[in-house]
């Protein structure tokens, strides 16, 4: 498939010698997708007229799709029905240069098509290997300068692993996973995460230090600066799209929970020290890499260190810098006390996300496609001299 950003992400697991494994029937949960359309499309903010397209992988969350449709049409918008994705996988017959081939066609095409659409509903399975996909990111880029209101929801769900496992435990089951991205969209205090959110980016504005710590070692600081800081509170309307500078200011995740910002390259210093990691395929224990200027110049771990080392150089200059800080913020996303596990992406209070890798997309300097992230949820996160997060719990 056409990939023009080769997205890689951390996973923290382990796999015990020998186990027990007894199987039960597992509840499904109903999701209400009613409710969930009609939370979706007032998110949007619709102004009457506004032309609303879906993106959607066949078969996946079919069932809330004429609900969003409707509510398009409910709220004054013109509904322009759904584009499908080219299923996958594929079948084993097709051959990948054809599919490569036809998907960088398709783009400009389908940025032809999209020319009037005013927001767009990205569904789970429709990612940025799908010319669709792409050919709405590329209006969203060209209306940064036009400082048009066209924008996208991103409604990933479990699309890409949005769920992760912490060293050492298992994934809850997915009518579990399902529960809580339901209730973190339907139930989330928009106004309040907003309101938490912009005390965050305040505090980060100017010559304040972040500095991050935790009990392995991580020793980190670095500067924002006046550097755009993407506010992920779930407010997809045409007013906050068009005031918009960067790329994910456009692109609104639901549910919603991150603060994201790519920190002055020069200004990373320090190390970064890793829970149990995967690196180029393979297992990696004790990792720490230590930083400066944003770029890595020192890689030591216990074991494993030649696959990080393999996965960094392999990506060339994106490979061994620093990408990104995101805090996640919602409380109806936070890692819980008992089965831990990562929802949604790092979204959820208290979780941290350094990244590596291109951080264009954030307006940083950093290009070359590669990115990387890396989750943590034990660090410690002062801004100058007041302490935000204290062993990964928000100190409000």
């Amino acid at each position: 498939m056409y990939h023009p950003h080769r997205v890689m992400k951390q996973l923290i697991f382990a796999i015990p010698l020998a186990a027990t494994v007894t199987i039960t029937a597992q509840p499904r949960l109903t999701l209400d997708y009613p409710a969930m359309a009609k939370r979706l499309v007032a998110q949007l903010a619709l102004m009457p007229g506004e032309r609303v397209l879906s993106i959607a992988h066949p078969g996946t969350f079919a069932e809330l799709i004429p609900y969003v449709r409707y509510e398009v049409m409910r709220a004054g918008g013109v509904d322009l029905g759904v584009v499908d994705v080219l299923a996958e996988p594929w079948p084993q017959s097709f051959e990948l240069p054809v599919v490569v081939k036809g998907a960088r066609d398709a783009r400009a095409h389908y940025k032809n098509m999209f020319r009037d659409v005013d927001a767009a509903v990205m569904m789970p399975g429709a990612n940025t290997s799908h010319p669709a996909y792409l050919a709405m990111q590329d209006w969203l880029k060209d209306d940064l300068t036009a400082h048009r209101g066209r924008r996208t929801i991103h409604f990933h769900w479990t699309q890409a692993g949005s769920a992760y496992p912490i060293a050492g435990q298992p994934l809850p089951p997915q009518f579990d996973i399902d529960a809580t991205y339901q209730r973190a969209l339907l139930e989330t205090d928009y106004k309040a995460l907003a309101a938490l959110q912009h005390r965050f980016v305040d505090a980060l504005r100017g010559n304040a230090v972040v500095h991050i710590t935790s009990p392995a070692g991580t020793d980190l600081r670095f500067r924002a600066g006046d550097r755009p800081v993407n506010l992920q509170d779930g407010d997809a309307s045409k007013a906050r799209a068009a005031r918009g500078v960067v790329l994910i200011d456009k692109e609104i995740e639901l549910p919603a929970g991150a603060i994201r910002v790519a920190p002055i390259e020069e200004s990373v210093e320090g190390v970064i020290a890793f829970p149990p990691s995967q690196w180029d395929g393979r297992p990696v224990e004790g990792l720490k890499l230590r930083f400066s200027a944003g770029r890595v110049v020192e890689v030591t771990a216990a074991s494993g260190k030649e696959a990080a080392e393999s996965e960094m150089r392999r990506n060339g200059e994106a490979g061994n810098a620093f990408r990104e800080f995101a805090l996640g913020l919602n409380p109806l996303l936070a890692v819980p006390d008992r089965s831990p596990w990562i929802p949604y992406y790092g979204y959820g209070s208290g979780v941290v996300r350094l990244s590596l890798g291109d951080n264009s997309e954030l307006g940083g300097k950093v290009t070359g496609g590669y990115v990387r992230w890396n989750f943590f949820t034990d660090l410690t996160v002062t801004v100058g001299s007041t302490t935000w997060v204290r062993a990964g719990k928000i100190q409000l």
